[in-house]
């Protein structure tokens, strides 16, 4: 097959643009030889379920599916009953962008909260937290938090162990959306578990994607009591992979070692080489008109640019728009953006705000 695209071309879009990492590749590679029983027979899926064990604790369970919405929706339909409901932050992805799955799909209900910078609190939590044994109101028996959040930011362990002890007490389940968790742990120098089953989360959406796989995420129930029909469910949202052992064997390469943290780390660090270039640079006077709308805890940067510059700076790179209204735009970095990159990057916004 002849190449279609420029490798050379860079840009801040988003991590989901990076292509594979060459480890995760090998690893698929290697699970290729052969036949394997199919629909998660396989031996690397029997090992990924063991791994999972020693990572978020001996009573957790893992389900891998293809995709990110895919493990949101089926691991939310099976936490709740048909008049469920789930609270979520107002720009939690399953509201703002997985196109209604969540409701059409699995039928839920979301109720949803403003959080400025992304992140619930046990006092948000309680503005959608009540009306149970009111027929008319969905039952709120959920909560869904997303590490780190839609706008970067990143929930400390103090943070969650509190939103999980409200829900609880409150006799809701807890479920995060781990898309980009693995940038969350590379920020607080701690483990996956320690960060999920230590601070009392239910259910997992481990991220892989963005975090160097081909593709592929995985349901964890750390708490299989607070799920119901998932091995069921998962086949009904059409979320089973026949070929199961290349999403496990791509699991396997991240997390055995630690690619995983690798990945994020250097992710986080491109970032932070961006905001702290900037920063320099915006203090200095060197450029003006640039702010930032949120502290950079991951590998997301969060820009408020004058009229225009996006645009020109977009023919060059890569990255999108998150407000049109007042110029905010978010820039991302991935597992393979490099210093180059950063620094071309900086010279670039360096030219059209100096």
């Amino acid at each position: 097959m002849t190449r279609l695209h420029d490798p050379n071309l860079r840009g801040f879009a988003s991590d989901n643009y990076a292509g594979a990492h060459p480890e995760v590749l090998e690893a698929i590679a290697q699970a290729n030889e052969g036949h394997q029983i199919a629909y998660g027979g396989d031996e690397y899926t029997a090992r990924l379920g063991v791994l999972s064990k020693q990572i978020f604790g001996n009573q957790s369970e893992i389900f891998p599916v293809f995709n990110g919405t895919g493990a949101n929706v089926t691991g939310l339909t099976a936490m709740l009953p048909r008049w469920g409901a789930v609270i979520a932050g107002a720009n939690a992805h399953i509201h703002t962008d997985e196109n209604a799955a969540p409701e059409r799909v699995s039928g839920l209900k979301l109720l949803t909260v403003a959080t400025p910078d992304g992140k619930l609190t046990p006092e948000l939590i309680d503005r959608e937290a009540w009306g149970w044994g009111d027929e008319h109101r969905a039952q709120p028996l959920a909560v869904s938090i997303t590490q780190t959040t839609e706008l970067g930011t990143c929930y400390s362990l103090a943070e969650l162990k509190a939103i999980t002890d409200h829900a609880h007490s409150k006799g809701m389940t807890v479920h995060v959306d781990g898309a980009r968790i693995a940038n969350a742990a590379a920020r607080l120098g701690v483990g996956l578990g320690e960060l999920t089953h230590e601070t009392g989360v239910d259910v997992l959406s481990l991220g892989g994607t963005k975090n160097g796989m081909l593709y592929g995420e995985a349901i964890v129930a750390i708490n299989p009591k607070a799920v119901d029909g998932l091995n069921y469910l998962r086949k009904l949202n059409m979320q089973l992979a026949s070929k199961m052992r290349f999403v496990s064997a791509q699991f396997l390469a991240l997390l055995e070692g630690d690619l995983w943290l690798r990945s994020a780390t250097h992710a986080n660090q491109m970032a932070d080489r961006l905001r702290s270039e900037l920063d320099r640079r915006v203090a200095s006077g060197t450029i003006n008109g640039l702010t930032f709308s949120q502290p950079t805890e991951s590998n997301a940067l969060f820009a408020v640019l004058p009229p225009g510059v996006a645009d020109r700076l977009r023919n060059s790179f890569r990255f999108y728009d998150w407000n049109q209204a007042t110029g905010e735009v978010r820039w991302m970095c991935s597992f393979d953006t490099t210093e180059a990159d950063v620094d071309a990057f900086v010279e670039a916004i360096t030219k059209e705000l100096s």
